[in-house]
């Protein structure tokens, strides 16, 4: 593994960058599953396709959150 792509990837499992994507998951990701899945949060109707769904509504955020945090600590460094 290249050295660049080392630090990358200490920097994706760093705790910082973690905590702050875990933060950005929970908040982006309950907005989008309010927009995108409203019987969810009005009716309480779930079903296994939605649950699945739903998580990954958590994922996109999260993913991005991480990617963009590590790039610029990349950059900073």
């Amino acid at each position: 593994m290249a050295e660049s792509e080392a630090s990358r990837w200490r920097f994706f499992c760093s705790r910082r960058v973690q905590i702050r994507a875990l933060k950005t998951a929970a908040l982006v990701g309950t907005i989008l599953l309010a927009i995108n899945h409203p019987e969810i949060v009005l009716e309480g109707y779930i079903d296994t396709s939605i649950l699945l769904k739903s998580l990954l509504t958590y994922c996109v955020p999260y993913a991005v959150s991480s990617y963009s945090s590590v790039l610029a600590l990349s950059e900073r460094n």
